[in-house]
């Protein structure tokens, strides 16, 4: 069993940082074109930003496991199965993505906008202030989103059990509820809190040596 565990402690970390990496290839670009097509962002545009803004909410809006399951088709379609750690991945991307691209929405918009407004004077395009300014300035705080994101995908792993997917929570799922072993269900508990507290002790280090204003 411990063996057992040794791995699918593995199966965890491999599905959270592949599901956290796709999500913000998906997250990082519509949480840009959210902040710079808002009413009071670079290149306000109405139409894009709600059209954005209502998907954005939409999906964030339905409960993990039930777009879990809702999804399927589009699992089937993109990894060619419903099942298995694949069919979890498309899952927590999907959900996750919108969660990511309202964090860097907001770390964006936390950026002093004098600073903008001296790339502007100096003629900058909006692609070159996006690119040096905003994404540097916010950096610290896009990194402390990352962590978040990363450890609320970790949560979401818990539910890999309901569709055949591997991971510790499976084996709280199959061990600890079926068959009633609840010694195995803290155990795996244990190991997701432990998990959770190192992501977070790396992540807040790593944004302490960008921003010295993070304590």
């Amino acid at each position: 069993m411990f063996s057992l565990m040794g791995q699918e402690t593995i199966v965890t970390i491999y599905i959270t940082l592949i599901s956290t990496l796709l999500a913000y290839v998906l997250g990082l670009p519509m949480g840009i074109l959210l902040a710079v097509t808002d009413k009071k962002g670079l290149a306000p545009n109405v139409g894009i930003n709600s059209v954005f803004g209502v998907i954005v909410n939409i999906i964030r809006s339905i409960p993990f496991l039930i777009l879990l399951i809702a999804i399927q088709p589009f699992s089937k379609l993109v990894v060619g199965t419903v099942l298995g750690n694949p069919a979890i991945i498309v899952g927590l991307v999907v959900a996750a993505a919108p969660f990511v691209a309202r964090m860097v929405e907001a770390s964006i918009k936390e950026i002093d906008q004098g600073v903008i407004e001296a790339a502007q004077s100096m003629g900058a395009s909006t692609w070159q202030i996006v690119r040096k300014v905003m994404l540097v300035e916010a950096k610290p705080s896009l990194i402390v989103g990352g962590v978040v994101s990363l450890i609320t995908i970790l949560g979401y792993t818990a539910m890999a059990g309901i569709v055949g997917g591997g991971g510790l929570g499976s084996i709280a799922l199959n061990y600890g509820l079926y068959r009633f072993e609840l010694d195995i269900m803290w155990i795996s508990i244990a190991i997701i809190v432990i998990l959770v507290q190192a992501l977070q002790w790396i992540g807040m280090s790593i944004a302490r040596k960008l921003d010295n204003r993070i304590r």
